[in-house]
């Protein structure tokens, strides 16, 4: 009696928490964390299972990434590179969106999607300002091959590193496996970005001149910070990409190439600090105590023994099965408790019946990072592209995502669901 109330109780915050959040009249941060502070209250979650359910590598690196880029924000790179990428796009938006999705997808497989939409959103908002017109077009372009490109590849999206360490996945395993349907989805997203936005991607001749006239070296501020900056960004980088190696997560690589660029920069700590995007960062928060809310509750653990039962051991229902509900619940619940819960489930399975697992593991890691694209909420990225934009001026509200993304969510999810049947399932 008293779990199934832990279940009403847990289910009904979390669903009203998150009607809230989607009619958007009221700030979704103190929105996610009054809902945090209802699932401790009502003890569906204690304080301390609570404060463990929070993803302290997420926020390490998020906050590290925000203080990187706000120092290179200084020297003017970002206004370098959109003057850049402007000029060689010949002022054209169409263009634009195009190459800056592509950039986007490539980076995002290369270091992780958070990281780059971190990267690339300051360019994007220059290069709009410059053209006059509305940004939130590209950064829903962005959102999209950030989460499309981040499938590719072991280190791109959280739930692959997850499956990865657990299932003991290598790097070219997923580069094997989830790339060969990533990259065409990348591209085929992009053009359809293209398609609905074509009518509002439009500036006037005389914008297109005066980019195409600017000097783009002009940009640079502070060359000396510029060059520290790149140093410790490009190590970071490549801490980012030997961190199985190294045997460091990637938040301490972060943390660490954070504090040097600190160090180093001769900047004021507190004035670098005080613009870290803590709204995003507090929402965050909120976000996983109320998922582990209803993770504790047992409610994701019942979806997922659920799916499992339906499926009656099955491996073409089963994977198919776990690849859609896999990218619904990602919609709208994070992923990472999610998959966390899976990855047991599946192994116990295949321990039980004896069946090939690997099917359903790409399964699961498609299911997972492709489904993060359903709503703002549905991955990190999203969050953190539609927090800087809300700061900006540019309020991207769940409704105007959602009409635009979950269908094109539904279409890859269509696409991955014919590569998952046709490469390992049709005998």
């Amino acid at each position: 009696m008293i779990m199934d109330s832990q279940v009403i109780i847990s289910a009904v915050i979390f669903i009203a928490a998150y009607a809230l959040i989607v009619w958007d009249k009221f700030d979704r941060t103190v929105i996610a964390l009054s809902g945090a502070v209802l699932m401790i209250l009502f003890r569906i979650i204690t304080q301390e299972t609570a404060f463990m359910e929070i993803d302290y590598n997420t926020l390490g690196l998020l906050i590290s990434m925000m203080i990187i880029i706000m120092i290179m924000k200084r020297t003017g790179v970002f206004e370098y590179l959109a003057v850049k990428v402007a000029k060689i796009s010949k002022g054209e938006p169409v263009k634009i969106i195009v190459l800056l999705s592509i950039i986007t997808g490539i980076l995002s497989a290369l270091l992780d999607n958070v990281t780059t939409v971190l990267l690339i959103l300051p360019v994007t908002l220059s290069i709009a300002k410059d053209l006059h017109i509305n940004p939130v077009p590209f950064i829903i372009a962005e959102i999209f091959s950030s989460n499309i490109g981040g499938t590719a590849t072991l280190i791109g999206d959280p739930p692959n590193i997850m499956i990865g360490s657990s299932v003991k996945i290598s790097f070219m395993d997923f580069i094997l496996n989830d790339a060969p349907i990533a990259i065409p989805l990348l591209f085929v997203t992009t053009y359809l970005f293209v398609l609905i936005y074509r009518k509002k991607l439009k500036t006037t001749q005389e914008a297109k001149d005066k980019i195409l006239a600017m000097d783009e070296y002009k940009c640079i501020k502070n060359h000396k910070l510029l060059i520290k900056s790149l140093i410790v960004l490009g190590l970071t980088i490549i801490g980012f990409l030997l961190h199985g190696v190294l045997h460091f997560e990637s938040a301490t690589i972060a943390i660490t190439g954070a504090v040097a660029l600190l160090l180093i920069s001769g900047l004021k700590p507190e004035k670098i600090l005080h613009e870290v995007e803590w709204k995003t960062i507090f929402f965050f928060v909120g976000l996983f105590i109320m998922v582990g809310g209803i993770k504790e509750a047992g409610i994701i653990k019942m979806l997922a023994q659920g799916v499992l039962d339906i499926t009656n051991g099955d491996l073409v229902l089963m994977s198919l099965a776990i690849l859609w509900v896999s990218a619904i619940a990602s919609a709208f619940i994070d992923n990472i408790p999610f998959v966390a819960t899976m990855i047991p489930m599946i192994k116990d399975m295949g321990a039980m019946s004896g069946m090939e697992l690997m099917p359903i593991w790409w399964a699961l890691s498609l299911g997972a990072c492709l489904g993060g694209n359903g709503t703002i909420i549905g991955a990190s990225a999203n969050v953190v592209a539609t927090g800087i934009a809300d700061e900006h001026g540019h309020k991207i509200t769940f409704g105007g995502y959602f009409k635009v993304a979950f269908p094109l969510m539904l279409f890859t999810l269509l696409i991955a669901t014919g590569y998952i049947y046709f490469r390992y399932l049709l005998i």
